[in-house]
């Protein structure tokens, strides 16, 4: 049985990263989308609530589950017995990046493999970051990410103009 940890902060989890995980459930028995518990990071969204959401985005995936670490990634994997990592990939900026951290991660854990899947076209573009820049100035998130994360973002961007004022 080959297990999978798909690794990210999912601030807010985009229909980019579940087609990612789709495909990523096609090719391995079970995959583990692990979320980056990051106290120290600026999230706009708490561990719990991310965890809520991309529950909810794959909760008709079967062999795909939900997590999170507090560990660096590879540590994780070994806890789960996932012998993989996955990432996805946009651009020629996003491999640079995957590369060196496959490379230092595969230094730390030789025996877990790192498989970068190429992200649809339609989602080249997207990322966490720009759906949140489009969410806090009203715009319309709702192609980028499932509806009820884009009800999440309204509802958290409403609250903070609320707290401006």
């Amino acid at each position: 049985m080959t297990i999978a940890v798909y690794p990210a902060s999912f601030d807010p989890i985009t229909n980019g990263h579940l087609d990612v995980a789709r495909r990523a459930a096609r090719l391995f028995d079970e995959v583990i989308l692990a979320v980056a518990h990051r106290p120290n990071k600026n999230l706009l969204f708490t561990t719990e609530q991310r965890l809520a959401m991309i529950r909810e985005a794959v909760d008709h995936l079967p062999n795909i589950r939900v997590d999170f670490f507090e560990t660096l990634v590879v540590e994780y994997a070994q806890q789960v017995g996932a012998t993989v990592l996955v990432r996805g990939l946009r651009a020629s900026t996003d491999f640079e990046h995957e590369f060196q951290m496959a490379h230092i991660n595969h230094c730390l854990t030789p025996m877990i493999e790192t498989v970068c899947l190429m992200a649809d076209q339609q989602y080249t573009f997207l990322s966490s970051s720009a759906v949140r820049e489009i969410a806090a100035y009203k715009g319309d998130v709702g192609p980028f990410v499932p509806p009820h994360v884009a009800a999440a973002l309204t509802q958290v961007f409403a609250h903070h103009e609320e707290a401006r004022r």
